[in-house]
């Protein structure tokens, strides 16, 4: 369904959304880390193992960065509902995801987050919603990251008052980094296989649209069958910047930004070229079998391994 006519852009920014609070524990990010790939290819992967399991009698398992985006879902697990605006939950699509991370995650932790409507925009066919999410250990006070997820509601746009389309944002342009894959041979590149089962994985940490799952859902929405999480593709492109730019250090990543470009059918193959500028990592992920690229982004690192 399209927006009404009784859709008010000023009374959706003033929507107020509660408060959410739930805790997780080392399953889950266990669960998690083998959703987005770790150990797949080599169960006792040198830099993987520790994600999954107290490797050399560490006390806990250490919690891979790209876990923020699943706390971002948890707290708005009650959908992208905004007063007067009416969408087709099925021809909704996942545009964006901005992470900035504030310290490393606890193995398990009580969180508590806040979210809020960072952006609205009407693009005539669609709408485009950026919702903003903070969350913080609820015991410490401690922030921990900050989410910024973007949306794109086809059929959902129009409802602009003027003639010049309705737009808006509440954070600092310079966040928003569009990215030029450089046309250099990439600093490293990394090979990673999907599973045919990947999404069906994937979705037990919580999302659990029937795009990924059903057959007859993805269909209608366009594809010849389920497809993988944007979000389970970015898993994948983070731990081959782990691996190959961090040597195994997760904890040097301060921020994190995917666009997603294209779909990937789960089984396929993940190629991830990646440009070291600074201390910002440019990376493309690739469908090797389509030869298409299906996410591209940075990472921004807090310093470099001296074995780099």
């Amino acid at each position: 369904m399209a927006a009404t006519g009784e859709f008010d852009p000023d009374l959706a920014l003033s929507h107020k959304y509660p408060d959410t609070s739930h805790s997780y524990t080392e399953r889950d990010v266990a669960l998690y880390a083998l959703g987005a790939g770790a150990c797949a290819s080599d169960a006792v992967d040198a830099d993987e193992l520790k994600y999954v399991y107290h490797e050399n009698g560490q006390n806990h398992i250490k919690v891979l960065p790209t876990y923020a985006a699943i706390l971002a879902q948890k707290s708005l697990e009650g959908g992208f509902d905004i007063p007067g605006l009416q969408y087709d939950p099925r021809l909704l699509l996942h545009g964006q995801q901005y992470i900035e991370l504030y310290k490393p995650f606890p193995s398990s932790c009580n969180v508590h987050s806040k979210v809020c409507l960072a952006g609205l925009h009407d693009k005539g066919k669609a709408a485009i919603l950026e919702y903003e999410t903070k969350t913080y250990d609820k015991e410490s006070g401690d922030l921990l990251c900050m989410n910024r997820m973007t949306v794109y509601l086809r059929g959902a746009g129009g409802f602009s008052k003027s003639s010049k389309p309705f737009s808006y944002s509440n954070y600092p342009s310079n966040q928003i980094s569009t990215v030029k894959i450089p046309d250099s041979k990439p600093f490293s590149v990394f090979e990673d296989h999907t599973q045919p089962s990947q999404a069906l994985l994937y979705r037990l940490s919580g999302d659990y649209n029937p795009l990924h799952s059903d057959p007859m859902f993805a269909k209608v929405a366009g594809f010849s069958k389920p497809i993988l999480h944007g979000l389970c593709t970015l898993g994948f492109a983070v731990r081959a910047i782990i691996k190959c730019i961090c040597k195994g250090d997760a904890d040097i990543i301060k921020g994190i930004s995917g666009r997603f470009l294209l779909h990937v059918y789960p089984g396929e193959t993940l190629v991830t070229e990646m440009w070291l500028q600074g201390l910002r990592v440019l990376y493309q992920t690739k469908v090797k079998e389509r030869n298409q690229a299906v996410l591209s982004g940075f990472v921004d690192l807090r310093g470099l391994t001296s074995s780099l």
